[in-house]
């Protein structure tokens, strides 16, 4: 049960689970990916055969806020478990990420955990330097620090809610088959060498309606990026929004799916 849940998660944040002359501009997100109160509702579910049980809600929102005094762009994501996993494991997480204005550069992010029993907070403090990113990571609980690292990033970094924004910037107009995009994923005391891969148009059928998507890999590659391994997918609806409809991940029984709600 522990590595299903454990799985969970990962989808959940994933959503769960995307360089110029100085390596800071590099990582300026496009004005478009920022819409003052956008939101996103998704339902995971765990799916085993011809069984598809609901397992949790998550819900993605875009808001103008403000950061020690600085106006920023706040992208939040709320995940609860629900049904089955509600009763057995009961999880309440919270993701933050912030980018100033007006040059869209993540600057802070922030990761609350809530296992009922188990509490801890996860801060990523970013600055960037010419030709590195410097980021302050923290994880502590309400009785200790954990972890208390300075991680330097000679490329692309997020925390794990802003790679989202990152797959969604992508220019669709220069995707083929095959191509990568890495990046890093900073993660408590590690950065996670990560990339999307794009594998093409597919159709998803859903609730008797067929939605055109581009699909993704999102692949996780060891320390020197010589072999990867297919972490998750994620379906990115056809549309200027570029928002994602499905997201999957395999467990070692079933998998792990996620799709968006119509609005209500």
């Amino acid at each position: 049960m522990d590595s299903v849940v454990s799985r969970f998660r990962r989808l959940a944040v994933a959503l769960v689970l995307a360089l110029s002359s100085f390596a800071a501009m590099a990582q300026a997100l496009p004005h478009g990916i920022f819409r003052e109160g956008e939101a996103q509702h998704f339902q995971l579910y765990f799916k085993w055969g011809v069984i598809m049980a609901k397992a949790g809600r998550a819900e993605f929102r875009m808001q103008s806020d403000t950061l020690a005094g600085d106006s920023v762009w706040h992208y939040a994501l709320r995940f609860q478990t629900t049904g089955l996993f509600e009763r057995v494991f009961s999880m309440r997480d919270s993701l933050d990420s912030y980018f100033t204005k007006p040059d869209r550069l993540l600057r802070f992010a922030t990761k609350h955990s809530n296992e009922g029993d188990y509490y801890s907070i996860d801060d990523l403090a970013f600055q960037y330097k010419e030709e590195e990113t410097e980021v302050h990571s923290r994880r502590y609980t309400l009785s200790r620090t954990k972890i208390d690292t300075l991680l330097v990033a000679r490329q692309r970094v997020y925390d794990m809610l802003s790679a989202t924004l990152y797959l969604r910037s992508l220019d669709w107009e220069t995707l083929h088959i095959g191509r990568e995009y890495p990046f890093q994923v900073a993660i408590g005391k590690d950065l996670v060498n990560t990339a999307f891969r794009y594998d093409g148009q597919q159709i998803v059928e859903r609730d008797g309606r067929s939605y055109p998507t581009r699909h993704f890999f999102v692949d996780v590659y060891d320390e020197a990026f010589t072999q990867s391994k297919a972490a998750g997918e994620v379906w990115m609806l056809d549309s200027p929004a570029h928002f994602p409809f499905k997201v999957r991940a395999k467990l070692k029984i079933g998998a792990a799916e996620a799709y968006l709600l119509p609005e209500e």
